[in-house]
């Protein structure tokens, strides 16, 4: 264990492991890219259904079973069901990591904006404030902790799961992990997952440093 350990350690240090096309930076670049870019398209799907779902408080079931769904999906069979449909392109991952994050960012956005008091909703009702100004002055501004959380969870579940990138023969991290099962290069796999597990860490300390700005100022019963 030990030994693995220094091999281990001295992979990761090695400046010849770090440059080139198959190197550790232009591997966390791609690894990064198509976390980034899923997680986006998926905000930007999610965020607006699960505002909708909450402010009217029509379709909760749909937040519901989707929390369900996205528990339940099988992230490899639907890259190999969609690779096998659309051939070799980088969309079956895409396609794959942004249903994964769907149903985080929507769950946790419904259940932010439904959470809000509606003593308070009523309020600003009262003071004049129609339905959007409700939804963008008071529902989203309360609900944003949770929505935050869910985008939280759903950025790290990306970070994680990309590695199914190299299943269907692309890059990221999971490169080494594909290639060191195939080579049995022992090392190379738990690089490839030491690699994987820092960065959804760095990533999810990141948004924490993010939500916590957003959030400056607030009472703490409000977070």
């Amino acid at each position: 264990m030990l030994e693995l350990l220094k091999n281990l350690a001295s992979w990761l240090t090695s400046s010849s492991q770090w440059s080139g096309s198959e190197g550790i930076a232009n591997r966390l670049v791609e690894h990064l890219q198509y976390s980034l870019l899923a997680t986006v398209i998926a905000a930007a799907i999610a965020l607006p259904i699960g505002m909708l779902i909450g402010h009217t408080g029509r379709g909760a079931f749909i937040a519901v079973n989707l929390a369900s769904f996205g528990r339940a999906l099988p992230t490899v069979g639907l890259v190999t069901l969609v690779f096998l449909a659309g051939g070799l392109s980088i969309w079956p991952v895409y396609i794959s990591l942004v249903a994964l994050a769907v149903p985080v960012i929507v769950t946790n956005t419904y259940a932010g904006m439904a959470a809000v008091d509606p003593e308070v909703k009523d309020a600003a009702k009262g003071v004049g404030l129609r339905g959007h100004q409700v939804l963008w002055q008071v529902e989203l501004p309360l609900a944003l902790p949770l929505i935050m959380t869910g985008i939280r969870l759903a950025t790290v579940q990306v970070v994680a799961t990309a590695t199914i990138a190299a299943y269907v023969s692309f890059g990221g991290l999971g490169r080494y992990v594909f290639d060191g099962l195939a080579q049995r290069d022992l090392v190379q796999v738990l690089g490839g997952a030491v690699l994987v597990a820092v960065l959804a860490v760095a990533a999810d300390l990141a948004l924490g440093g993010v939500q916590r700005l957003l959030l400056r100022g607030r009472p703490a019963n409000a977070r």
